[in-house]
């Protein structure tokens, strides 16, 4: 039997890259977001980057913080690329068992656009997939994912089967994933997770896109808000 490689040349995907080292210090995260960006380039979908630290992102729970005190604050700018993309991964390192302080600020400006709706009343990220990929030499990928994976389905990201991966050395100092020595780009329980997680996300990404989205029915803010609320007794009529 013969496998046709499908094509996703419809999907547009988004990388944010978490790592605490600006431009243009290597980023061993970077080395694991290139193995899935280059799957998803060779089946089609265009591939946008976002190295986080390398930007003016301000503090805060809202859409644009120079509105709350901020002087400058280009998050505003940088969520127009999130809505632009099908598919959104985030990435970064581990430090003391847990996400980088630059992931927690991008998830709390996530946070902060995703009482934002859509043309169909819904809330923003609805239509959109998410999953993460996680990098260090110190245990906690799994921890590191759960909270990424839950907050991402949390703001209304659509999360596929195995939507995570990463790659550890061996525990305490010692090699990061791109070091010479280190196994990891040899590594193949990272190459296949990463691989399995790139499709999945490619796979439902084109499934809600050709639906439209996800169905806008029960779910919907702006109906909510109006009163219509399904299955619960309208209360003019008690």
């Amino acid at each position: 039997m013969t496998l046709t490689e499908p094509v996703f040349d419809n999907l547009r995907a988004l990388f944010i890259n978490c790592t605490l080292k600006r431009s243009p210090e290597r980023s061993n995260t970077e080395g694991l977001v290139e193995l899935s960006a280059g799957i998803m380039r060779r089946s089609g979908v265009e591939v946008d980057h976002i190295r986080a630290i390398d930007h003016d992102i301000a503090t805060g729970v809202w859409p644009d913080m120079t509105e709350h005190g901020w002087a400058t604050d280009e998050w505003p700018q940088l969520y127009e690329r999130v809505l632009a993309a099908n598919i959104l991964v985030l990435a970064g390192p581990i430090w003391l068992g847990d996400n980088s302080s630059v992931t927690k600020r991008v998830v709390e400006r996530l946070y902060g656009c995703s009482s934002l709706l859509n043309s169909s009343g819904q809330y923003a990220y609805y239509g959109r997939v998410g999953g993460c990929l996680i990098t260090g030499n110190e245990d906690g990928v799994k921890h590191c994912a759960m909270n990424l994976l839950y907050s991402l389905q949390h703001l209304g990201f659509t999360i596929p089967p195995q939507a995570d991966a990463g790659w550890i050395g061996s525990i305490g100092p010692g090699p990061s994933y791109l070091d010479p020595g280190s196994g990891g780009p040899d590594n193949d329980f990272t190459n296949r997770n990463t691989t399995f997680m790139t499709y999945n996300l490619m796979h439902l990404a084109a499934m809600l896109d050709r639906a439209g989205g996800v169905p806008a029915h029960g779910n919907q803010r702006t109906e909510w808000d109006a009163g219509c609320r399904p299955h619960f007794d309208n209360p003019e009529h008690r």
